[in-house]
């Protein structure tokens, strides 16, 4: 599940990240106004953390531009500047939410996956399916109640099934779920990890269509 964070404050990009990625999501970086535009038309994520003081296109004219592209991801404002008049106009404007600078990172993770659960229709931090279950916030997973280990990819590849199960998911989506950047996708590595998951869960829960990409059920 991939976030892309709108910021261009290296430091706090990289504590940011770090917590995200702690939580099981891939991390997308956009440094401008003007690149957020671009990356966020290119790629699906599932949410969007969008500062506001950026260089060039402002964090608004962001957030304009992609609610009136028709692009409906999640959006978290962060912003130092505290005012409530900013906050009323980013969150009628679309937002879907805003934390004021300096923040603790739990915060914002906690956040995030709310508006993540809420926009997959997800109310429950643990996803449950027959005899598996996944706990988003924990990232622990239980297979007929005995807890199984599982790496940071294999968790995040099976939560992102759980969310859309009964869907068809294509390998190319699932590339683009499981690594930040393009350097690190692989296609054939999404195979690696669906054997490796079907060992653990067992093989009938996540099928082949051939041609398509796989499903959860």
């Amino acid at each position: 599940m991939s976030i892309l964070i709108v910021e261009d404050d290296i430091e706090l990009v990289r504590r940011i990240s770090r917590s995200l990625s702690q939580a099981g999501f891939a991390i997308e970086h956009a440094q401008s106004g003007l690149d957020a535009v671009a990356v966020a038309a290119s790629a699906r994520f599932e949410a969007i953390i969008l500062d506001l003081g950026l260089p060039g296109l402002s964090g608004i004219e962001v957030l304009k531009q992609l609610r009136g592209s028709g692009n409906l991801t999640p959006i978290i404002i962060l912003s130092a500047r505290g005012t409530w008049t900013e906050k009323v106009e980013g969150l009628r404007l679309g937002a879907d939410d805003y934390l004021t600078k300096p923040f603790h990172s739990p915060e914002l993770v906690a956040r995030v996956e709310a508006l993540v659960r809420r926009s997959t229709r997800h109310a429950t931090p643990v996803l449950v399916h027959g005899n598996i279950e996944l706990d988003i916030v924990n990232s622990e997973l239980r297979v007929d109640g005995v807890a199984v280990e599982a790496t940071s990819l294999e968790y995040r590849l099976l939560r992102y099934l759980m969310q859309r199960a009964g869907r068809i998911v294509s390998q190319s989506e699932l590339v683009e779920a499981l690594y930040a950047t393009a350097a690190m996708r692989e296609s054939n590595t999404v195979e690696v990890y669906i054997s490796r998951l079907r060992r653990k869960i067992g093989k009938e829960r996540i099928k082949t269509v051939r041609g398509l990409g796989y499903r959860f059920g």
